[in-house]
């Protein structure tokens, strides 16, 4: 199949199969295509396995994460390029013609961002979700395993779901938490709070 026609049938497997967490942008549109092939044509955990071979590759040679991270590379070469990682790799076929299409629509640049929401839906796929809390210091225990019994009985993650839960520290939000659930964000932290303040106030003066 050449990349042409499987960019054909990415559009229309995109259409038929429901991913199950709801992804945006450009990253998360191709995440979401590359998902509902694998559904359709092989295994979700066959394309993980081979995006992870690539992000490994990425992450070990300089020269490759430079190459995929120019723009201004010709078609030609980022065709070449993607053969020869397609075949040292030995990335399964839905992988390999997805990297083909990349490499045609100059999106090899965002294939880490492509990498890191695909791994939101295979984590989905098999039944779990990851939530990210953050906030000003570290969260103890007890307050980590109320959160994580609030957020798995919420809406943001739904019936037979295994929660992954991590805290992410950040001094800046001063106070409170913000709570992110894959694309969905529940911000509660202090610095909202002062910034909508702010605004309030401009918009009344």
């Amino acid at each position: 199949m050449s990349s042409r026609v499987f960019f054909r049938s990415l559009a229309s497997s995109a259409k038929s199969v429901k991913p199950p967490v709801q992804l945006y942008g450009i990253d998360g549109t191709y995440a979401n295509a590359l998902y509902s092939a694998s559904v359709q044509d092989s295994s979700v955990e066959a394309s993980f396995q081979s995006l992870t071979k690539i992000n490994n590759l990425i992450q070990s040679d300089s020269k490759v994460a430079e190459f995929l991270a120019n723009p201004a590379v010709n078609k030609a070469d980022r065709d070449s390029v993607v053969k020869v990682i397609e075949s040292t790799l030995k990335l399964d076929k839905t992988t390999g013609n997805f990297l083909s299409v990349l490499a045609q629509n100059n999106r090899l640049t965002i294939f880490k961002s492509i990498y890191e929401k695909f791994s939101l839906l295979n984590d989905a796929h098999n039944g779990l979700v990851e939530a990210k809390v953050t906030s000003a210091k570290p969260l103890d225990s007890k307050i980590l395993k109320r959160l994580q019994t609030s957020i798995s009985k919420s809406a943001l993650v739904g019936e037979g779901k295994t929660l992954k839960l991590t805290n992410n520290v950040n001094p800046e939000i001063l106070g409170g938490l913000v709570v992110e659930v894959g694309e969905q964000t529940v911000d509660l932290s202090v610095q909202s709070k002062v910034s909508k303040l702010n605004q309030t106030l401009k918009e009344a003066l």
